[in-house]
């Protein structure tokens, strides 16, 4: 079947279309030719993209109102993106995850590493929950839930509107069941030998940070027999982990009651309630009144939001993470651990690397740096997006 018309949009003719060709998967505003024809285009508008020359490069969904205006589809000028377009990306997904995990709890597509760019889904079990994070996917929504159900078997979805990079779309933030009903409570997830409680309703982002489990798994060797501080700990990622392993006790602190709450649900659910302890405050006032009080562990892990989401906000971010370096070192036992981790893509590895030596340091302490971690498998990095490669962490022994 012959694919429908769509609009044409064009680079401006000293843009080098060399980088769609290679395979980058965003074009700007300021790359594209936006005379009142492609300004007027609803946003999630599909179309073709061409070169200065008019030589069409790939199928795009095009918005107006964002700075990435045109996120690249298909590298074909004639794909037809329909569900079973979708069914093909997202079958691909699924069968990767099937291979690298034995049960259905993981990110089932990254965005643009997996095909379908501004789109995260995560699973958890029988219920996906889609952040669908482009004018485009909020468009098709109704057939990636179908595809995603054809595919996984899932008998709930839900959109989860939540987040800075839907207002940066001019999109809402209504959260709401596409196919099934609301989850009246929320999902154990087991990872590591611990058990989690997701919020996938009320929690932040889809209700759990699955691109964190190989670093939960590494922190967790060091913890057997071990006094553990997990500072920023949302629903107790690192301190439940440490505890499945053998942690003699961990406290976790967050600023959030109720993912403190998940926390302790999910401690009880081990039978660990009594090795486990939550702290609800500021991080860096908690982490000075433990210093003050003469606080020692054996395992120290900070796991902060991204100070540096952009690179407007690059060195300022920095400074917080050497912060929490500085104010985290003091409270590690000698010969214990520190580990330390940034979601910023705008800190890069060197830089973060640079920020926490240098924390540490100003705090008195040295450190061997014993192993970087990086996002689980099930969050691809797109060679291309930097910012696909975000998750990073560093442990130290001290």
């Amino acid at each position: 079947m012959t694919p429908p018309s769509l609009p044409s949009i064009r680079l401006k003719p000293k843009v080098q279309a060399r980088a769609i060709r290679h395979g980058f998967p965003w074009v700007f505003d300021n790359e594209l030719v936006t005379d009142r024809r492609t300004k007027a285009l609803a946003s999630g508008t599909l179309a073709v993209l061409e070169d200065a020359e008019r030589t069409p490069l790939a199928t795009v969904a095009v918005n107006p109102k964002s700075r990435i205006m045109a996120r690249v589809l298909d590298r074909d000028p004639n794909a037809r993106i329909d569900q079973s377009w979708l069914e093909t990306r997202l079958r691909l997904a699924f069968k990767m995850r099937d291979r690298l995990f034995n049960a259905p709890f993981y990110r089932l597509v990254h965005a643009e590493a997996d095909g379908l760019p501004g789109v995260i889904i995560d699973r958890f079990d029988s219920v996906a929950v889609i952040q669908p994070n482009a004018a485009w996917a909020d468009v098709l929504l109704p057939q990636i839930a179908a595809a995603l159900v054809d595919v996984t078997g899932v008998t709930c979805v839900i959109k989860n509107a939540s987040g800075r990079a839907r207002a940066l779309e001019g999109l809402d933030d209504a959260t709401l069941a596409l196919v099934g009903d609301l989850p009246d409570s929320p999902l154990p997830v087991q990872m590591n030998g611990a058990t989690y409680m997701a919020d996938v309703i009320g929690g932040q982002k889809t209700g759990l940070f699955y691109d964190q489990r190989p670093n939960h798994a590494f922190a967790a060797t060091l913890a057997q027999g071990s006094r553990v501080l997990d500072v920023f700990s949302h629903v107790g990622g690192f301190s439940l982990a440490a505890l499945a392993a053998g942690a003699s006790g961990a406290l976790a602190v967050d600023g959030s009651q109720p993912a403190l709450d998940l926390a302790r649900d999910g401690a009880a659910r081990m039978g660990l309630s009594e090795s486990f302890a939550t702290r609800r405050g500021d991080a860096f006032d908690v982490m000075t009144a433990l210093a003050e009080q003469g606080e020692r562990f054996d395992v120290v892990i900070c796991d902060p939001p991204a100070f540096a989401p952009n690179k407007q906000a690059l060195e300022k971010g920095l400074r917080a993470y050497e912060r929490v370096a500085r104010l985290a070192a003091p409270l590690v036992a000698a010969g214990g651990y520190l580990g330390l981790c940034s979601c910023s893509h705008a800190a890069t590895l060197d830089k973060f690397r640079t920020a926490c030596t240098r924390g540490i340091g100003r705090a008195g302490r040295e450190g061997a740096l014993i192993h970087t971690g990086f996002a689980g498998p099930d969050h691809p990095l797109h060679p291309q997006l930097a910012e696909s490669g975000y998750l990073k962490a560093f442990f130290f022994r001290l």
